[in-house]
């Protein structure tokens, strides 16, 4: 017996052996494929005028560590994410004209970055727009790239930063492609035009399944703008404009979308229709809710329901997606100790696996969630035990190429300050701003070695109490609760023990057990053994080869206990400043403009009128840069007016160089006088 367990224990080995080598040949190859487009100007499209007025003639690229060919990888490789089928994309019209959705005058105004072809990117999408493949289809689908590249234009001259925050809306993109659709399927003539075009393509057989298609994901998409739409009289409407995304708010309420539950269903649609509405609606969707087949199921039923009654139901299932943030900037962040504003996620072991799974989740990955009988080697992984049921989590999220681009954001540096394009440094002013950086910032916002492969980014936390900027999106992240669903009576792992799902559950602790079983669970578009040992070498690959491991948090907020287990994600994160340059707006929420506004006060009722503040309201979208006070354009043209008085919107806070904020000892340092904070703000450029 003892011989037979030895032998077993041997096989076993060698066989995971066998998959990890056939995962590592295989991830080889495709690598050397992939890297093909060496497009020296990257597909850059070398002159434009931009939605707002502004010229370039060229475009720039600074030294970040990537050639051509990496940063044309970083565009355009796929992460599972299908927003509609390739085709429609491709053909669709806007809305109210016959010119196509995609045009790059039309791109170019929801602030995404046009591209000419390349070989990798042959119909010439824009930054971070690709076709993708799912199940033998394809569809247009976004990278990290749509959200994590952006374009300063100055004199002439844009210059492109790979890893920096867009400057896109991506809030009025959906609306208005959910309208481009609605009005395709109502328009004879945009329908005729739309479906022979399609079929063109050769990706449907005839019109009615172009028409079936074109219904569907015409829903799908006002759906999801309806569920993430702001709302609530008690909370104010805050909208994105541009540069802006409240990902978390979107990525629980596609979670809590796609873990609903039959039992659940059916209770909810008791308490918001009325008697004889109840009548009408359940006579077409009993039959969906009794069916073992339950994956997508509220895309199922809305079908059978007004939009007034979308709405009942929406407000009972779904958190208000109100809590916009800059799109964070991306270089270093394979060595941080915590990502996101709050330090939601711990970056050590298998950490990024499961924090690039959800913002895939939350970027139009297919969920096919379902229940099933009895157990699963995926389901076991994932922690639903041994019961006689699981739950699978099959999805076209692409966990092999996320593990791919986080290791290849190790070679992206922060981009310097670059004085053949920009004003030359002044000097004089930077030496005195050195000083005064050491004693106003130092203490939170450590320096680093930039392109040191060993470098560390350890987050220094801060309470939003302590810190005083706007607290909307650390309280929806400990805030928002959800139906568990299919989850209910599941286990969540948290820092302080294991939080048991009840029918209403955190947000957090649903999306944490969601993201677990995804990386789990292999891509069944693959034959049985290719998809193990891939997924086999993702693991051990992850695993090993992050350098970042498990570690305390640091700085002053109030740790997780028993009682509170998320508690310390009430506070935000404050990082090492290299490139800070490059990322304006500031603030989490991106409600300072210019980096010489964040050195300024916010004013108060008892404030005197003839002092120098933080600007209440500008105007956001430009791409125009002022190296002066190291911001975009804030006036003078059409752009979302950004008004800081709607919470989420705040502008308050971080007010160390005015005197108002505590350092962590606790001690207030005199307001810097103007001079002093042009000195600091010349240091802060070099970064």
């Amino acid at each position: 017996m003892k011989w037979c367990s030895i032998r077993l224990i041997r096989w076993c080995v060698l066989c995971f052996i066998g998959l990890i080598g056939i995962g590592t040949v295989n991830g080889i190859v495709s690598r050397l494929h992939e890297f093909r487009d060496d497009d020296p100007d990257r597909g850059a499209l070398p002159s434009s005028v931009d939605k707002f007025g502004t010229q370039f003639s060229r475009i720039a690229y600074l030294e970040q560590g990537w050639s051509a060919s990496d940063s044309l990888w970083f565009y355009n490789t796929t992460q599972g994410s299908n927003l509609l089928p390739y085709s429609f994309f491709l053909v669709l019209e806007q809305a109210d004209s016959a010119d196509l959705f995609r045009d790059d005058r039309n791109i170019d105004r929801y602030g995404y970055l046009p591209q000419r072809p390349t070989e990798s990117n042959p119909d010439g999408l824009a930054v971070g727009m690709v076709k993708d493949e799912y199940q033998g289809r394809a569809f247009m689908g976004f990278t990290c790239a749509a959200c994590h590249t952006t374009q300063i234009n100055y004199e002439h001259t844009g210059i492109r930063i790979d890893g920096g925050p867009a400057n896109s809306d991506m809030e009025n993109f959906m609306i208005d492609l959910a309208e481009a659709l609605f009005r395709t399927l109502e328009t004879e003539e945009k329908r005729n035009r739309f479906i022979s075009n399609v079929l063109k393509r050769r990706e449907y057989a005839t019109a009615n399944e172009v028409v079936a298609d074109l219904k569907k994901y015409a829903q799908r998409i006002r759906a999801y703008t309806i569920i993430n739409f702001p709302r609530d009289a008690k909370r104010p409407l805050t909208h994105y404009g541009y540069g802006r995304l409240d990902a978390f708010g979107r990525i629980y309420n596609r979670v809590l979308e796609h873990i609903m539950s039959a039992k659940q269903m059916r209770e909810l649609l008791i308490d918001v229709l009325s008697s004889a509405e109840l009548v009408d609606v359940m006579m077409n969707v009993e039959p969906i809710l009794n069916a073992t087949d339950r994956d997508h199921l509220l895309e199922r039923i809305q079908v059978y329901l007004t939009d007034k009654q979308i709405i009942r139901l929406r407000n009972q299932i779904f958190n208000p997606a109100d809590a916009p943030v800059s799109y964070p900037f991306l270089w270093d962040v394979p060595y941080h100790d915590y990502i996101q504003w709050n330090g939601r996620v711990a970056n050590g072991g298998l950490g990024p696996m499961a924090r690039n799974a959800g913002q895939v989740i939350g970027v139009f990955g297919t969920l096919d969630w379902q229940e099933k009988q009895g157990i699963s080697l995926s389901s076991v992984l994932g922690g639903q035990g041994f019961g006689s049921r699981h739950i699978d989590f099959q999805s076209s999220i692409d966990i092999r190429n996320l593990r791919r681009v986080e290791k290849h954001l190790r070679q992206l540096t922060s981009p310097v300050w670059p004085e053949h394009i920009l004003p030359k440094i002044d000097k004089t002013r930077l030496m005195n701003g050195t000083r005064i950086f050491a004693k106003y910032c130092a203490s939170c916002h450590v320096q680093i070695n930039r392109t040191a492969a060993d470098r560390r980014v350890v987050a220094k936390m801060i309470s939003v109490s302590s810190v005083g900027t706007d607290s909307k999106m650390a309280e929806n992240s400990l805030g928002f609760w959800g139906h568990s669903g299919i989850l209910q009576n599941q286990y969540v792992a948290t820092q302080v023990g294991n939080l048991l799902l009840q029918q209403q559950a955190p947000a957090v602790a649903l999306l944490t057990l969601a993201t677990r079983n995804v990386v789990t669970t292999p891509d069944r578009d693959k034959w049985f053994l290719r998809r193990w040992a891939e997924r086999s070498f993702d693991f051990a690959h992850t695993f090993f080869d992050n350098e970042v491991q498990p570690s305390l948090k640091h700085g002053l907020y109030t740790p997780d206990s028993t009682v509170e287990p998320f508690a310390s994600i009430q506070a935000y994160k404050a990082r090492p400043l290299n490139g800070i340059w490059a990322t304006a707006p500031y603030l989490h929420n991106g409600s300072v403009p210019t980096l010489y506004d964040l050195l300024l006060p916010k004013k108060r009722v008892d404030d005197p009128i003839e002092g120098e503040y933080r600007p209440d309201e500008f105007r956001v979208g430009s791409r125009e840069f002022d190296p002066k006070k190291v911001g975009f354009r804030t006036e003078d043209y059409d752009g979302f007016l950004f008004r800081t008085g709607i919470w989420g919107n705040g502008n308050a806070g971080h007010e160390y160089a005015s005197g108002r904020s505590p350092q962590l000892d606790g001690t207030y340092l005199p307001a810097l006088t103007e001079e002093e904070r042009w000195d600091l703000l010349e240091y802060l450029k070099t970064l």
